[in-house]
């Protein structure tokens, strides 16, 4: 028996020795990785060592018996007589549910005659008055069993463990830390890295700290080292001479592994020194710096894209998530990019394993777009994912890497054609001959499959105009703006862009430099120049967050407020009352709607973020929906727009729901033109109208929307406030950057896809009878563990949640999440159902709580997203937040 490691195949004989392996070994910890309980049985991860060490103590207290073989103690409730409480945990946890019944109970403790009815009082007292306290302590009628010698809960360095017990594996039994010098040189390099590109501290500062730390470990500590020695010597009757005893530990200060790293002469000691270090041991790609004009200083920096691939691709998990192939795809369904039209058409891509690259271009400032320095210093950055990656998991930002870093006024006056030049010379590489790859043993070539960016950024760098207010603003069809009121998508009158027609557009510009634009086209796409697998009429998708979330929702929004505040269904102080005293649960607290500025009816829109947007249309009905009339035609404009939006986000396509999104997208259409006669459709309404035929291409949208690029931008303003120099900044900004990557991919340990803070063992037999039996079905143990909270791949489930798990008569089945059990490697939730039935006017869902409770596996649900179910005239109701594809 032995403690194996949760995260390598390191196996050790006691829990100390796994502590020290996971503190050495797997010690970066923070929003991106977790800490495992070092039990095999428990699920539970942290963040903190402090949050482990609680754990341990609280959860699996380990028992050294004095002289007598271990007998645990049972404890049983003194009100309702029921036994076989093993711990005093479960025994605390169930007279907590007496006293929540405004139950009187008894102090449990000898001598002690405190009762209360009140849970806070009776947990003060406990606190106050028997703390600390041993078994012994206890009434005679609430503990039996005791062993004659009191129990010592401390820890044990025994490698025997319960939790162990079923673990099959070879144990190293005379386990050591291999090199330990230079596994300490390395975890201190670490953290020296972190505090540098993680927590932005200056180099300064750093240099500061290390040179005390040097002095703690090498001259600090010989006073009290020598003491030890000394007395050590003399209880052993050893004399030896002083000055001998003095070089000794004087020698061993300086040899200390910590010492000898920081030393003058140690990889550490300096800030070219550990920039030294972390590129031989944390394999930093360093950016490069390529010169615009010499004269001027103009210049740009760039991350290698074939270096970083193969520092990426070197790391086994990654590399197995990325060259993963899919298998069994449904012709049916649009789930990824992998069942668009444009994938499947691209003969690159058909034949072997390839790596798809998604980019990503914007513009965001550093300084406060409000101050002096406003477009000082803007800077167009570049960056990149792996398309292979699942959506969920190119969702955090350590998943989204830097290409390019360049000042917005020099991409204006340079072109993206000069300074993407490097970046594309680099890509062309990886279509034509690869990187190699160890594990596959063979080069594995890849290309730009799309590039992400907002409407002005994506006409920009494509070669389309960028004034959308002429006559061709759209980079799907070679529709006029002047049509787009008379004229629907869906009635073929607009013709598609191809491939053909825009080569002729280019030649056309080309042939005759005087014109400014030829259906739109100013210029060749450089990407589409230099690329042999891309091209810009395919590669550059729609973006949700900038076409709805920040465009139609919030102009919408704003002339449908004042069409009901002049209609006197609320005032405007009673609508920002409604929107802020609204009592938004979980997720949605968190991207809760701000007020609606004063100057919305003049502006014609409300502005906001898009999260906060989408959050306000979403839950809108439930805010204000009881004092709108029914089919009143703007509130009738708003659902449709917010029908809309579910079916835009929604991560699973079918023919049937695209014909869906299609006849709802006409629809919002004509009532906007019958609500609003004298309002103009905007570009981004015709936008919208191509979506069912670019979801047939791209497959899902949401895929490509811009929302996790543009947290990116948080990283690099969050160095500037903390530098305070703008001294070269792109090369200070790529280099932190690169850094910070060289920081999480140096880490072995991953977040879980299952992550749960606390469990309770409960046996099966207390659990409700309607579960018991598919419990036992699915797992031979007489225990299950339950938890309140847990993160399953990437989603946040808490008990009193909603989740949709099966359909009746074409509408979707709801429960409320009452416990959530962890059985085997699966998350499985026990909810109690609900009666559904829907409600056009508030486009959301009535529920009714009935007595069944039944198991539902997370996989099992028809939408892994939770809702939160609100209070709504009395009545609790529930509104969908994508839609679900019930036939899918």
């Amino acid at each position: 028996m032995g403690w194996p490691c949760k995260l390598c195949s390191t196996v050790v004989p006691t829990k100390s020795d796994i502590l020290k392996h996971y503190r050495l070994h797997h010690g970066t910890f923070g929003h991106s990785h977790a800490l495992p309980c070092v039990h095999i049985d428990c699920p539970c991860s942290f963040k903190s060592w402090s949050s482990l060490r609680c754990h341990l103590s609280r959860y699996h207290p380990e028992v050294k018996l004095l002289n007598t073989p271990q007998v645990s103690p049972s404890f049983t409730c003194p009100l309702c007589k029921k036994p076989g409480f093993p711990n005093e945990k479960d025994f605390f946890e169930h007279i907590g549910h007496h006293l929540k019944n405004n139950e009187t109970v008894k102090c449990v403790f000898e001598g002690c005659d405190h009762q209360t009815n009140v849970y806070g009082t009776f947990a003060t007292h406990k606190y106050r008055k028997h703390t600390p306290h041993t078994s012994q302590d206890f009434k005679p009628e609430v503990i039996s069993e005791l062993p004659e010698e009191v129990l010592d809960f401390g820890t044990s360095e025994e490698g025997d463990d319960p939790s162990c017990a079923n673990y099959d594996g070879s144990i190293n039994t005379h386990y050591e830390e291999e090199d330990g010098s230079n596994v300490v040189v390395e975890c201190v390099a670490s953290l020296l890295l972190k505090l540098e590109s993680v927590h932005n501290v200056s180099v300064r500062c750093i240099d500061e700290l290390v040179d005390d730390l040097h002095f703690i470990a090498s001259s600090a500590p010989i006073s009290s080292v020598k003491s030890v020695i000394v007395s050590h010597l003399e209880k052993n009757n050893q004399a030896i001479d002083d000055s001998v005893v003095t070089s000794l530990v004087e020698e061993l200060c300086n040899s200390n592994p910590l010492s000898v790293a920081l030393s003058s002469v140690g990889p550490l000691s300096s800030s070219y020194k550990r920039r030294r270090y972390y590129k031989e041991y944390f394999e930093v790609v360093e950016p490069v710096e390529y010169i615009l004009e010499p004269n001027e200083k103009r210049s740009f920096q760039y991350i290698p894209i074939l270096q970083s691939l193969i520092q990426i691709l070197g790391k086994e998990n990654l590399r197995e998530k990325v060259l993963s192939e899919e298998q069994n795809k449904s012709s049916t369904k649009y789930e990824s990019y992998r069942d668009g039209t444009i994938y499947k058409e691209n003969s690159f891509y058909s034949e072997e394993l390839r790596i798809t690259l998604v980019l990503y271009v914007d513009d965001f400032e550093i300084c406060n777009p409000l101050g002096t320095s406003r477009k000082k210093h803007k800077i167009t950055a570049v960056y990149w994912v792996f398309g292979n990656l699942p959506h969920s998991s190119r969702s955090t930002l350590s998943s989204v890497y830097l290409a390019l870093l360049c000042k917005a006024v020099d991409i204006k006056r340079f072109g993206y054609d000069k300074v993407l030049a490097p970046l594309l010379k680099d890509i062309a590489v990886l279509e034509l001959d690869g990187i190699y790859i160890s594990s596959v043993g063979k080069n594995v070539k890849g290309s730009v499959f799309s590039v992400a960016a907002d409407n002005l950024g994506a006409h920009s760098i494509c070669g389309l105009v960028e004034n959308f207010s002429g006559p061709f603003v759209c980079r799907f069809c070679l529709g006029q703006r002047s049509e787009f009121r008379i004229k629907e998508v869906r009635s073929g009158e607009f013709p598609a862009r191809t491939q053909e027609a825009h080569a002729a557009h280019v030649l056309t510009i080309k042939e005759n430099p005087a014109l400014t634009h030829c259906f739109g086209v100013k210029k060749a796409c450089p990407l589409t120049e230099n690329l042999s697998y891309f091209n810009c009429v395919t590669g550059y998708p729609p973006d949700i967050l900038h076409d709805i979330f920040e465009g139609i929702v919030p102009l919408e929004l704003g002339l449908c407020f004042s069409v009901f505040i002049s209609k006197k269904y609320f005032t405007y102080s009673e609508l920002n009352t409604a929107i802020s005293q609204f009592p938004y649960k979980w997720a949605d607290k968190t991207n809760c709607p701000q007020p609606v500025p004063a100057t919305f009816s003049s502006r014609k829109r409300i502005g906001g973020n898009a999260h906060e947007n989408w959050a306000l249309i979403r839950l809108l009905p439930f805010i204000i929906g009881h004092r709108i009339p029914l089919n009143d035609p703007s509130w009738l404009l708003l659902m449709s727009l917010k029908d809309i939006i579910e079916l835009v986000v929604a991560p699973v396509h079918n023919e049937v729901s695209i014909a869906y999104l299609d006849s709802k997208i006409s629809e919002h259409r004509h009532r906007f033109q019958e609500v609003f006669p004298n309002e103009e459709l905007i570009p981004k309404h015709h936008f919208l109208e191509h979506y069912p035929e670019l979801i047939k291409a791209f497959g899902p949208v949401i895929a490509f929307w811009t929302m996790r690029f543009e947290a990116k931008h948080s990283q690099f303003k969050r160095i500037v406030r903390h530098t305070g120099n703008f001294k070269n900044i792109l090369m200070s900004l790529a280099t932190k950057h690169q850094l910070m990557i060289s920081h999480h991919l140096h880490s072995t340990t991953v977040l879980p896809s299952l992550s749960v803070v606390r469990v309770t063992a409960v046996p099966v037999d207390v659990l409700h009878v309607d579960i018991q039996e598919s419990i036992r079905h699915l797992s031979p143990q007489s225990q299950v563990q339950l938890a309140d909270t847990v993160t399953y791949q990437g989603t946040r489930y808490s008990k009193g949640m909603i989740v949709a798990y099966g359909s009746t008569a074409g509408l979707p089945d709801f429960a409320e999440i009452v416990q959530i059990a962890l059985i085997g490697e699966g998350v499985h939730f026990i909810v109690r159902t609900q009666n559904a039935w829907y409600d056009e006017h508030y486009r959301g869902y009535y529920l009714e709580k009935t007595n069944q409770i039944t198991l539902v596996e997370q996989q099992s649900l028809s939408d892994v997203c939770p809702l939160s179910a609100y209070i709504v005239a009395g009545k609790q109701m529930v509104t969908l937040k994508r839609h679900i594809s019930l036939q899918c």
